[in-house]
């Protein structure tokens, strides 16, 4: 189940370069001292660590320490803005950009595998009712309500997100239409236990589209988002609160 969580890859990896770095400061100084100031020979190199053990291991430590230290920190940096870049503010899960990106990459994927892959494009229903009668912060709460049923709804390989306004996404590799409609039924069961805004219950209307490897029909992100966007349209043309899939 994919879903926006704390990550601490650059962090671990500026940490390591940062030791690794390290290993140049005793390493400079027997240089400094060979070459520039000409006071061993090379021979006597090691002769001088044996000798000033504890300086070159004092110089090693103190060093690593303040390289990782570094290192740790700008790592820290870089997780927090990647974070910030792939996260919707208002709900904590994946954003559009974070998404398109997931998208694109199952799409090649299931394309080299010859692998089915679905997405369910959710929208929620009355949002602007909700907003118009009960004000903007009921409506923030439906959308973290969905954002909710979502994160609890996926299945381990899915993704999901904010998509947009009051639309989510969700992409499931590895699934055929059917398993998809199954999953956005589960996802309209979980919306049903959400907390009431008023009189307003939360529901949606989901769109499925599914990219079949046996007949290479929508099988870029671009056509598999306009097929499902075409049948979340019927969806909500025929009452809402229900699920339409796409006719290929």
């Amino acid at each position: 189940m994919h879903f926006v969580r704390h990550t601490y890859q650059h962090r671990i990896h500026c940490t390591l370069a940062g030791i690794l770095i390290s290993v140049g400061a005793p390493l400079g100084l027997l240089l400094l001292q060979t070459f520039v100031l000409r006071l061993y020979s090379f021979p006597s190199i090691w002769s001088d660590i044996a000798s000033n053990s504890l300086v070159y291991l004092y110089i090693s430590a103190t060093t690593m320490l303040a390289f990782a230290l570094f290192g740790y920190v700008l790592g820290r940096q870089t997780d927090e803005l990647e974070q910030l870049s792939t996260t919707d503010v208002l709900t904590g899960v994946y954003n559009r950009r974070a998404l398109s990106a997931y998208l694109e990459h199952e799409c090649s994927r299931s394309r080299r595998y010859g692998s089915p892959l679905s997405v369910l494009l959710v929208d929620v229903d009355e949002l602007k009712r909700v907003n118009d009668v009960h004000g903007h912060a009921a409506g923030d709460q439906v959308i973290r309500g969905f954002a909710s049923a979502i994160t609890m709804t996926l299945r381990e390989t899915d993704i999901g997100g904010r998509w947009g306004g009051d639309e989510f996404l969700i992409i499931a590799p590895g699934t055929v239409g059917a398993a998809a409609v199954t999953l956005a039924e589960r996802l309209r069961f979980e919306l049903a236990k959400q907390e009431t805004i008023g009189e307003a219950q939360g529901t949606a209307s989901v769109g499925v589209a599914t990219f079949d490897p046996n007949h290479r029909r929508l099988e870029d992100p671009d056509a598999l988002m306009q097929a499902a966007d075409a049948a979340l349209h019927r969806a909500k043309a025929a009452g809402r609160n229900q699920v339409r899939v796409h006719a290929a």
